[in-house]
């Protein structure tokens, strides 16, 4: 089964991060271009919420149901529900490192469909892809959290 990680550092505390990843945009704001979100229903961020919404790789909807579990100030993971791939399983671990650094984990557990989807999942979820997805929002948290302490509110 394939796994993708991702670490970076922010210039917030850990409190600015665990709030900007409960905002029930952040998907929005984390999601790279040319890929659209189109929210459905979007629950506050708790132990099994439900998330659910279409990413549109062009004109490709991708149809996605995520419950969130193991929330905790420092994290939470999103499991796939219903959706394209066989298993996606999304931890995100937030870990304080000085008042205002905090480092972000993203751990991925994978696994592709069969079939027309599996193609699909195969290409969206290559390595090249999720490095471009993470290096994306590795760089938009960096800047709406910076943003935020700047005009000392949320981003």
């Amino acid at each position: 089964m394939p796994v993708f990680d991702y670490r970076f550092t922010v210039p917030a505390s850990l409190e600015a991060v665990r709030d900007f990843h409960r905002d029930t945009s952040a998907l929005k704001t984390l999601t790279p271009p040319p890929t659209i979100v189109q929210l459905h229903a979007i629950e506050p961020m708790a132990e099994g919420s439900v998330s659910r919404f279409t990413l549109w790789v062009g004109p490709l909807p991708l149809k996605w149901t995520a419950v969130h579990r193991h929330v905790t100030d420092h994290g939470f993971t999103d499991i796939q529900a219903e959706g394209p791939a066989a298993k996606w399983e999304h931890t995100h671990t937030f870990t304080p490192l000085a008042e205002q650094l905090t480092e972000i984990h993203e751990h991925i557990e994978y696994a592709h469909k069969r079939g027309f989807w599996g193609v699909v999942t195969r290409l969206l979820f290559s390595w090249p892809n999720l490095w471009f997805m993470f290096g994306y929002r590795c760089w938009i948290t960096r800047r709406k959290l910076r943003s935020s302490r700047r005009s000392g509110g949320p981003a």
